[in-house]
């Protein structure tokens, strides 16, 4: 079991809100330069995006991470540790999140995602495969569990309405494509990974990846250090590392 932390929440102070800021205000701009983004001479106009530009896998990579970013923000914002002194706040960014993350509903998240530390790993937990221990199975499982009627309308009409001023590849490529990435990624080292199989831990019924930072923070900004967060989950994404290492 992971070391005990004495760190309370109210110990966060703003920095839990300066972090959310620089991740949405950085995957804002980043996605603003990108909708507008052309590789030069791939068409007469000098408009779209050429496969051979090595730029536009960069770019949709790090659209990607931080994707996972503004989940990550709307996720600790569920457990009040965006800004524990100020609810209206935490809550106001945790929706600000989850809408730029495809249109999700915050409250929704928030009672699914409650649901799961409830009843980690069992029929109860909304994220569990239910059934279908198929990792695809389960993702598309999982998949629906959040993704609403409202929420792909929502898309649609932003898409075309978008399509009317910004090129239709951008919006499909850099818009659309890392969110669905980020959704499988998320779903990958935050769910399937620590999750999957028989578990010895009851009631966390969770496992944390192989010690190392750097990747921990690459692959899903330390929740792949799962098991810490189920036993602290007062602990916001940038304490988890730190858990870990007291393991």
């Amino acid at each position: 079991m992971p070391k005990s932390s004495s760190f309370n929440p109210a110990q966060i102070g703003n920095r839990g809100i300066w972090f959310a800021v620089v991740i949405l205000t950085t995957w804002l701009l980043l996605l603003s330069f990108l909708l507008t983004y052309h590789s030069p001479g791939t068409t007469a106009s000098g408009i779209g995006l050429s496969w051979k530009d090595p730029f536009v896998y960069v770019f949709v990579l790090l659209q990607m991470h931080l994707y996972t970013g503004v989940f990550i923000t709307a996720h600790d914002a569920i457990h009040g540790v965006v800004a524990p002194n100020n609810k209206r706040l935490n809550d106001a960014i945790g929706t600000l999140a989850t809408t730029f993350f495809a249109f999700n509903s915050y409250k929704k998240l928030s009672a699914g995602h409650h649901r799961h530390h409830q009843h980690a790993a069992t029929e109860h937990d909304p994220d569990y495969h239910r059934g279908n221990p198929n990792i695809v199975l389960w993702f598309i499982d999982f998949a629906r569990s959040y993704v609403s009627i409202w929420q792909i309308v929502a898309m649609a009409v932003t898409y075309n309405v978008l399509k009317l001023w910004l090129p239709m590849e951008n919006l499909i490529v850099f818009w659309m494509v890392p969110a669905f990435l980020s959704t499988f990624q998320l779903f990958y080292f935050g769910t399937y990974l620590p999750h999957r199989g028989e578990h010895e831990n009851p009631p966390h019924n969770a496992r944390s990846q192989a010690l190392n930072h750097t990747w921990a923070f690459i692959s899903c900004y330390f929740f792949g250090y799962h098991e810490e967060h189920h036993t602290q989950p007062y602990l916001p994404w940038w304490k988890l590392a730190e858990a870990r290492e007291g393991k």
